[in-house]
């Protein structure tokens, strides 16, 4: 197994993930590592790293690449981005770096950085249905990319971080109308020419990586619910949430700021110029709504890595779908029962399309009872014994890139119920659900329960499943071989469904003819 780390010399802040590459072509983080350095403070006025700053770096550079080392990661892929490759020193800074610890750091350029982060993002987020624009609001550079699921369209690095538009404009805490409005026009005139093309701006969904609108969409996320957020991958934020955290931010000074709830003090005097830069590039785009990945540069060098010791990622071109792939590298990680767990997701998939006037969800339910299908034996790989439990810790406790929060709790609680017991508010997974997201699992869990039943011996006995609504409900078992256990086991584990959906089962089973058979 290849063990790296990367790392990843930012304006604002350095990080280092620590990442496993598998047979497979995947790789598993295993640990993350941040420190802000703040590098770039006041690089952009005296175009030099100071030599505090340069000390800061140092000594967060020598303390992760010690822990790297000691826990066996090896390559060590260090990078540098706009405020060492700004500086006029940044060459001694390098040569320093090189010198004490080691380490020759590779200083990319703005467009390599939108390529590495458009790496990262579209290997774990789905952007095969619209247009997409992936924003990078760093503390030297603003990167953009305009891109689909197979492509990068286009990149700009914009030179408008939050640390640069604070050290050049906004010098008094609060900034006073005038900063503010030079800073507006400046950013205004800059998307306006570096956005112009009519292409450029045919975007239907807006992406934002970045520490700094993780942060903003924590304080968003704490204002509209009252509750901490529980993962920054895949929350959505909405124009006019951002304005009321822009127009805050703008009218208070530190001390004040420093009261917002959900506001990262390190980012007390940086966030404001970030909030500006990403509201005025929605309203360019016309977008209202900008969804979050937590991965960008460092996922991104990665995955580079990769490429470039395998003729790509067989992973990725065996299984195209970025949510499906996930699904099944988890599975494969814990060594399901493959020929099972599919014709389970078969014929669980099949009851819920006949079965639609009954339960009344959609095609995203669908979606999620098909991975619980396929996930829902993974929890043999710690104990036979219990093992539905096993499978939801499992499952909550992966890291499944393009999901949710919730949708990894639903999926979880619908594989936990495939096999003996009721979903009950005492149990703590159920009991984070809110009520639609409960009815939602319980209704996957029963149609998984029968689909898991019929599949008892893991033999694919049953071939098919017609079902002919009516009181009772007909289910109309086709098989090969002996259907005794499945129809035994079906037997017991259909009150469940007949609880949730109010009726009643009957089963009925008929063989088929082996040349009928798909």
């Amino acid at each position: 197994m290849q063990r790296l780390a990367v790392i990843d010399i930012g304006t604002n802040s350095i990080h280092m993930v620590l990442a496993e590459i598998g047979k497979g072509f995947s790789y598993k983080i295993v640990d993350r590592i941040k420190e802000m350095a703040r590098l770039g403070d006041g690089t952009f006025t005296s175009h030099r790293l100071s030599p505090e700053a340069m000390d800061r770096g140092l000594t967060v550079l020598k303390r992760f690449s010690m822990l790297a080392t000691n826990k066996g990661f090896d390559p060590i892929l260090p990078i540098a981005t706009s405020a060492v490759r700004e500086a006029k020193n940044g060459g001694d800074f390098l040569k320093l770096v090189r010198k004490e610890i080691g380490l020759r750091v590779r200083v990319i350029t703005g467009e390599e950085e939108a390529r590495l982060i458009y790496l990262g993002v579209r290997n774990s987020m789905d952007l095969s249905k619209f247009p997409a624009m992936i924003v990078d609001i760093g503390g030297g550079s603003v990167e953009l990319m305009a891109c689909t699921q197979k492509r990068l369209q286009f990149v700009r690095s914009l030179k408008l971080g939050a640390i640069r538009l604070k050290d050049q404009f906004l010098k008094s805490d609060p900034p006073d109308k005038k900063m503010v409005q030079r800073v507006e026009r400046l950013v205004s005139q800059t998307l306006k020419k570096s956005l112009s093309k009519k292409r450029f701006t045919h975007c239907q969904q807006l992406v934002a990586t970045s520490g700094m609108a993780g942060n903003l969409a924590e304080i968003i996320y704490l204002a509209r619910t009252g509750r901490p957020l529980p993962q920054i991958d895949m929350a959505t934020i909405e124009l006019d949430e951002i304005r009321e955290v822009e127009a805050l931010l703008r009218t208070k000074d530190t001390p004040t700021r420093l009261k917002i709830p959900g506001l990262d003090p390190r980012r007390v005097d940086t966030l404001y110029p970030g909030v500006l830069m990403l509201r005025l590039l929605m309203e360019h785009l016309g977008v209202k709504q900008v969804r979050l990945s937590d991965k960008a540069i460092r996922e991104g060098v990665i995955y580079d890595f990769i490429q470039q010791h395998q003729d790509g990622l067989r992973a990725e071109h065996e299984i195209p779908h970025v949510r499906r792939r996930q699904v099944l590298l988890l599975a494969q990680r814990y060594q399901f029962p493959k020929v099972h767990a599919h014709h389970v997701a078969k014929l669980a998939l099949s009851l819920f399309d006949q079965t639609r006037s009954m339960h009344h969800l959609g095609e995203r339910e669908r979606e999620w009872l098909e991975y619980a299908a396929i996930l829902h034996d993974i929890g043999h790989h710690i104990r036979e014994n219990k093992h539905h439990k096993h499978t939801y810790y499992l499952i909550t406790h992966a890291d499944l890139p393009g999901f949710s929060s919730e949708e990894v709790g639903i999926i979880a609680n619908v594989a936990r119920y495939h096999r003996r017991g009721q979903p009950n508010p005492k149990h703590t997974g159920y009991r984070l659900l809110d009520r639609d997201q409960r009815r939602v699992v319980s209704s996957l869990s029963a149609i998984l329960r029968i689909a898991d039943g019929l599949d008892r011996s893991h033999f694919s006995v049953v071939k098919k499943i017609h079902v002919e609504p009516g009181e009772p409900l007909c289910l109309h078992v086709s098989f090969r071989y002996d259907p005794e256990l499945e129809l035994w086991t079906t037997e017991r584990r259909k009150k469940f469904f007949e609880k949730n959906f109010h009726c009643r089962i009957e089963l009925k089973a008929a063989a088929v003819a082996s040349k009928n058979v798909a």
